[in-house]
Order: C-alpha cells, then structure tokens, then sequence
C-alpha cells in the first residue's frame, strides 16, 4: 500500500478489531503466543490488499485468522502429543470482580489490584477453562465450526468460508461439536455467584485442613489435572476421585509446612469464571474450578511458567481481609492448624508435586508419579522437545505500528496434551 495515509487509516482499523481477533484465534488454539502469532500474520496478509476492495473488514479478517488458526491446530496438535505431563489451556486471567484480585488467604486486599471491568471479554466471547478442555478432544474442524458459530455467532455461511466446506457440512460439524461440548461441561452449572462462594469456601477448606468442609464441595468423581510442561514439579497424572484429590491436597499443605513455604492466594477470574491464584514465593500456580450440580468436578492447575508469564502476583502476604471468610493461613503457610491432623497423606501420596526447593522432602519409591522439573539431571529431553521452541517462521511476523502494547509470552506457545 503506497499512500501512507491510507496505510495509517488501515493501522488504526486493524488495532480496532485486534481484540476480537485474538479472541477467536485462542478460542482455537488454546493459546494467547499462537494467536497473536496469527493475528501478525493476518496483518501481514491485509497489507498486502488493496483495502478499497475489502467491504467488510471484520469479515475479511475473521475469515483469514479463522483460516489461520484451523492451519495452526495441525502443528499444535502434533507439539502437544510430545508435552510432558497433562496439558492444559494458557488460563486468561482477569480480575476476580469489579474491585479486582480478593485475596482468600495470606494477603490483604489492595485498591491497586483493581481492574477496569473494560478490560474484561465480554461473556459472549468468553470460553471457559472446561469448555477449552473439551475442545482439545475435537477435530480441527469442529472445533473451529463450534468457536466460531457458537461462541463468536457467525452464520454457517461464514464458517463455510474458512473451513472450505459447504454450509451444510458446517451445520454438520457444528451440531458434533456441540453434542460433545454438552457432554463434556457442566449439566448444571454455579451462577456467578455460586462459583465465587464455593471457589472461596474450597480455598479456606484446604487452608484450614478441613476434610469435613472438603468433602461438602468436592463431587466424589472430581477429577484434578496439573500442567507443569516438565519445566517446574508437578502431577504426572490426573488424579481421580474425591479420596484421592484430598490425599493430594493434605500432601500439598504437609510439603508446605515441612519447607516452611508462605503461601498467599487470591480470588481471581480465570476464563471468566472466579478461580485461584497463588504463589508459594518461588512458584506461581493458577487454579480453574469447574463446578456442577453445587460442587466441584475439575480442578485445572496451570504451573508452566510459560503459559503464566502474563499473570499477576497475588497481593503480599498479610492477614486474611476480614469478613473474606478465610481460616487462619498457618495451615498453608508452614505451620499446621487445630484440624490438620484430620487430613493425613496416605502412602499413595507420591502422586503430589513438590515445588522447586522440596529437598527437605524424600521421595518414596513410588514417587515416579512426580513429574521432575526441567533442571533434574537424570531426565533427558526427548528428541521432539525441541517443538517448544518457537517456529522459525516466527521471527517473520512484524506488529503493526501501535503494536508494543501486546508482546506475546516468551515461550507460551500452544502445546499439546498427552495423549
């Protein structure tokens, strides 16, 4: 395009419709550094139109970055085969309310942790953590069919447009999804509301080692998932069942007391529903509950430092704000509260993931069910880790003017779940 001008006016166009851009490539992909991967390309692509001929902007670019992001779910696919431990989606965290991050445990709520709401996804366009969960189990097709009709609201004509299929076989594609998607997330899921007081209430049941108060919000199938990409301790394994994730928990809290780890935490959203943040002074972990029927059934916690790089410390540590329904943050922070003793890890416990600093910690012969960090010497990588590194074609992509305020996560591509 040679008339600067209308170079200029075609920038400040395209930085309009980035958001809702980068919003449908990581209702895709699962990841915020593969979206706005593709949402460069898109801007490479538009400048290389002539924009008198574009009618509809929003359109064209929808078309071209759902395009690009069905292309990307190939690869991203095949990195995600090759992950080390469970997979989870890059968790887009927001603010747990108007008045931003609540603390829950260990912290004191800040007027500086406050959020303009504005800079929430509006509903409509949001995915939660469960929802992008199931996705990962859908074709590349469907999964754009679904994203793109059901979430974002275009016609199956549209939809017809970027997966090159008729309108038909879109219908087709969309209604598969869709059956999955209603199999795989809440019947009857919390309100808004609900989800906050049961987050909470999970939050100062594990603080204060309170199985009776556990048990009340765990669903006896929850199942409990943990991402470290083999770059920080985490769960190898899904954990299943109500028994076995209070096993995990009361390990976790006995890890904490034996390092003497401060733990503080704080009421957050994650994917637009109220989940957890926390930090153990080394480690940041963010936690996405999925609730049905009244109580929790998934709990997702994303530990790779690479998909948190965007993600804020919690407030420093203090006294639970009062009223905040905490319990006393000794139980977290090294030393056991009254109820502890009830929560005793059973010999099965060597499915727990210590954090970096666990020395103090033996691990039992069974501990193989840890997934160790990157920095152990006795585990070599495989020869397909080398599909975290970024893609060649990477460095090729260049920003629009305007483009500093969004720089993508230093290693956050998308990566892909263990088959």
């Amino acid at each position: 395009m040679s008339n600067p001008a209308e170079a200029e006016q075609l920038a400040v166009a395209f930085e309009a419709e980035r958001g809702y851009l980068r919003r449908i490539a990581y209702g895709t992909l699962g990841s915020f550094a593969e979206a706005d991967d593709v949402v460069q390309e898109a801007w490479l692509r538009l400048q290389r139109v002539d924009g008198a001929q574009i009618d509809d902007l929003r359109a064209w670019l929808t078309t071209v970055v759902g395009r690009l992001a069905l292309d990307a779910l190939g690869s991203a696919r095949s990195r995600r085969e090759r992950y080390v431990g469970p997979w989870l989606p890059e968790p887009a965290v927001g603010a747990g309310g108007a008045s931003g991050e609540r603390p829950v445990w260990g912290a004191q709520a800040s007027a500086a942790d406050a959020r303009d709401p504005a800079d929430r996804v509006t509903l409509d366009e949001e995915v939660t953590t469960a929802l992008l969960v199931v996705l990962e189990r859908l074709s590349p097709a469907e999964r754009t069919a679904f994203v793109l009709h059901d979430v974002f609201g275009l016609d199956f004509g549209e939809v017809a447009e970027v997966v090159g299929r008729s309108p038909a076989a879109v219908r087709q594609l969309a209604s598969r999804a869709r059956r999955h998607v209603d199999e795989g997330t809440p019947r009857y899921p919390a309100s808004r509301e609900e989800h906050a007081q049961i987050v909470t209430a999970f939050a100062g049941a594990w603080q204060a080692g309170d199985v009776d108060a556990l048990v009340s919000v765990l669903d006896p199938d929850v199942v409990m998932t943990s991402d470290g990409g083999g770059i920080v301790n985490a769960i190898r394994r899904p954990v299943l069942g109500r028994d076995h994730v209070l096993e995990t928990l009361a390990g976790l809290a006995r890890a904490n007391r034996v390092t003497g780890r401060v733990v503080r935490g704080a009421l957050v959203d994650v994917n637009g529903l109220p989940g957890l943040v926390l930090h153990d002074g080394a480690q940041l972990s963010v936690v996405s509950c999925t609730i049905d029927r009244g109580r929790i059934v998934a709990i997702d916690v994303v530990r790779n430092p690479q998909k948190l790089q965007h993600v804020p410390l919690p407030p420093e540590a203090g006294g639970p704000p009062s009223g905040s329904g905490a319990a006393d943050p000794s139980a977290i922070a090294g030393e056991p509260s009254a109820g502890d003793d009830a929560i005793e890890p059973s010999a099965g416990d060597d499915a727990i993931e210590p954090s970096a600093g666990d020395d103090a910690i033996e691990p039992s012969a069974g501990d193989d069910a840890i997934e160790p960090s990157a920095g152990d010497d006795a585990i070599e990588p495989s020869a397909g880790d080398d599909a975290i590194e970024p893609s060649a074609g990477d460095d090729a992509i260049e920003p629009p003017a305007g483009d500093d305020a969004i720089e993508p996560s230093a290693g956050d591509d998308a990566i892909e779940e263990e088959r």
